[in-house]
């Protein structure tokens, strides 16, 4: 369906009270056209007739006229640099943003998720998940390998058991 004829039908089902719907078809166009700013600001239109602000923040994150409670909202919801370049969702280079304060809020995000992974990372390679670090994880890890042993050799144990009673 055609860019326009979309929008089209998310005007009628805003006007007879559809939110619902229209926020479908405009999550589908930003994820059709991920670098056009007006339909992100569509978008974070209806969050906010959702009372989302983390939301209407993560859609007005490119523009000048932001509200600043959005972007905290949205901020505290993505803490990371890579949970934050994942959920803006652009593709291509910082240039294509179409204003300067749109591309160099995208370049600020791609250099703090760069920093954070360690190496250079682009819009279009954005890092999938982050690496788990520290004793936690390590502590994790160890629990659930020593659980796997203990199921094994409980596996082994019966197998054997039932094998010694097969011949007895």
């Amino acid at each position: 369906m055609p860019l326009r004829e979309t929008l089209a039908r998310v005007d009628a089902d805003l006007a007879a009270g559809r939110v619902p719907v229209a926020r479908q078809r405009l999550r589908g166009l930003v994820s059709s056209f991920p670098n056009d700013l007006m339909l992100r600001r569509r978008l974070a239109e209806v969050y906010r007739l959702y009372g989302e602000p983390a939301e209407a923040g993560r859609w007005m994150y490119l523009e000048q006229d932001r509200d600043a409670a959005e972007v905290s909202a949205f901020e505290a919801r993505y803490r990371t640099a890579p949970q934050r370049m994942r959920a803006l969702a652009w593709q291509g280079l910082e240039a294509t943003a179409g204003t300067a304060f749109a591309g160099e809020q995208l370049a600020a995000v791609r250099a703090a998720c760069s920093e954070a992974m360690g190496h250079p990372v682009d819009w279009d390679t954005v890092p999938s998940g982050e690496k788990a670090v520290g004793r936690t994880s390590t502590f994790v890890g160890f629990l659930a390998g020593v659980g796997c042993l203990m199921g094994a050799l409980a596996f082994l144990a019966v197998w054997i058991n039932g094998l010694i009673a097969l011949f007895d």
